[in-house]
C-alpha cells in the first residue's frame, strides 16, 4: 500500500496499514541544529522519506512574510510585520479596518496563483505525485482567521457581537473567492484541499458557538460540500478548543480536522471526533520545550491506543516550533511514531 492509498484510507474509515503521521519543524529549528537536524532527518526516512545527505538547505530566505522587522503588504492588502525570524509575523494594518474601504475594495483573482508555479505546471506535478503514490492536495488558504486579517481581531470581535449589517458583505466576498479557488484545484485532480482557519482559543472559540452557526457554518458549508459533491476531501486545520461544534463541522462536510491536544484534551477528541469524522491529531507543541523526550514517547502511545480504531479515522502530526525544543525530544517523537503509528509501514 503506497501513502496515498493508506491516507485516503484513513480518512475514510477503510482500514489504513499504518496511522498516518507527519512532522514539520519550524525555519528557527533548521537554522539552530543544521547537520545535527539533517542527520535526524536521514535516520528516520520512514517519517522524512529517503533523502541524501547534503541535501538540505539552512540558511535560505524564509520569505517577506517571516522576514525579522519587515513589513510586508499580502494579496488582501493587508500589511503584516514580523518579530521573529522564520515564523510568520500578525497584520499590523488591516485592509478593511474602516468599512468605508469595503465600497471600492477588490479581493485577490483566485485565479492568479501566488507565486512562480502555473496551474499548467501545478497539474503536471500534481499527477505526478499521484503516480509516485502520494497526495495531490490543493490548498484553500484562509476562511475565518482571513476575516480578522482584513478587519483587525478587535473590530471583527465587534462587528460579529453587535451584528454589524457589513459582516454578511465581507464575508460573502470570502464564500466567492473561495469557492472559485477551490473549483481551480478540483479541475486539476486533486484528492484533497487543505483550508486554514485559526477560530479557536485554549479554552472555548473566538466566538460563541451560536455566533458560529449564523455567521461562519453557511460559508464553510457552500465551500466544503462544492470539494465533497465534486469527490474531493476537506482537511480543516484550526488551532485551539473546537469541542463545541465538531457536530457542525461534520455536517458542514470536513474529513478531516486537526484538534490540538492539550486545548481539545485526549478525553474531548474521543468523545467527539472517535469514530466520527478523522482526528489528525496536533501533538502538544506547548510542551515540546519543557518536557522529558519519554513524555513524548508515552503521549503518542496514548493517542494511538486511546483514539485508535482497526478501520481508521486518526493521524497524528508534530508541528515545531519553538526553537528551544531540543533534538533528543524532536527525536523522541520521531521514534514514538515509528513505534506506534508506522510500525506497519513498508521502508
Amino acid at each position: 500500500m503506497d501513502e496515498r492509498e493508506n491516507y485516503l484510507r484513513a480518512l475514510e474509515f477503510r482500514n489504513p496499514q499504518w496511522t498516518p503521521f507527519l512532522m514539520l519543524l519550524a525555519w528557527p529549528l533548521w537554522h539552530k541544529y543544521r547537520e545535527d537536524l539533517e542527520a535526524l532527518f536521514l535516520r528516520h526516512p520512514k517519517i522524512f522519506g529517503k533523502r541524501e545527505e547534503g541535501s538540505f538547505s539552512f540558511d535560505g530566505d524564509p520569505g517577506p512574510m517571516f522576514r525579522k522587522g519587515e513589513y510586508y503588504r499580502d494579496d488582501w492588502g493587508s500589511v503584516w510585520y514580523n518579530t521573529i525570524h522564520g515564523l510568520q509575523g500578525q497584520v499590523v494594518e488591516p485592509a478593511l479596518a474602516d468599512w468605508k474601504a469595503l465600497d471600492t475594495y477588490q479581493p485577490p483573482d483566485p485565479l492568479k496563483y501566488p507565486g512562480k508555479s502555473s496551474w499548467e505546471r501545478l497539474k503536471i506535478r500534481l499527477q505526478e505525485r499521484k503516480d509516485d503514490g502520494l497526495l495531490a492536495q490543493g490548498y484553500g488558504g484562509s476562511l475565518f482567521d482571513r476575516l480578522y486579517y482584513l478587519r483587525g481581531f478587535e473590530n471583527l470581535m465587534i462587528d460579529i457581537g453587535t451584528d454589524d449589517p457589513h459582516l454578511p458583505l465581507l464575508i460573502e466576498m470570502l464564500t466567492t473567492y473561495e469557492m472559485a479557488l477551490a473549483k481551480q484545484w478540483i479541475s486539476l485532480g486533486v484528492d484533497t484541499i487543505w483550508f486554514h482557519t485559526d477560530m479557536g482559543m485554549q479554552d472555548r472559540l473566538m466566538i460563541s458557538p451560536a455566533k458560529f452557526r449564523k455567521y461562519i457554518k453557511p460559508m464553510f458549508g457552500k465551500i466544503f460540500h462544492l470539494c465533497r459533491d465534486a469527490g474531493v476531501h476537506v482537511l480543516l486545520s484550526s488551532d485551539g478548543r473546537l469541542l463545541d461544534i465538531v457536530d457542525d463541522l461534520i455536517e458542514c462536510g470536513i474529513s478531516s480536522h486537526d484538534p490540538q491536544l492539550r486545548a481539545n484534551t485526549l478525553a474531548g477528541i474521543e468523545q467527539h471526533y472517535r469514530g466520527k469524522v478523522c482526528a489528525n491529531v496536533d501533538l502538544d507543541r506547548q510542551m515540546f520545550p519543557f518536557c522529558r523526550p519519554s513524555d513524548m514517547k508515552q503521549q503518542v502511545k496514548e493517542v494511538v491506543e486511546q483514539l485508535g480504531l482497526p478501520e481508521g479515522g486518526l493521524m497524528v502530526w508534530a508541528d515545531v516550533r519553538d526553537p528551544n525544543t531540543s533534538l533528543e525530544t524532536i527525536e523522541a517523537i520521531c521514534e514514538g511514531a515509528e513505534l506506534y503509528c508506522l510500525a506497519d509501514k513498508p521502508g
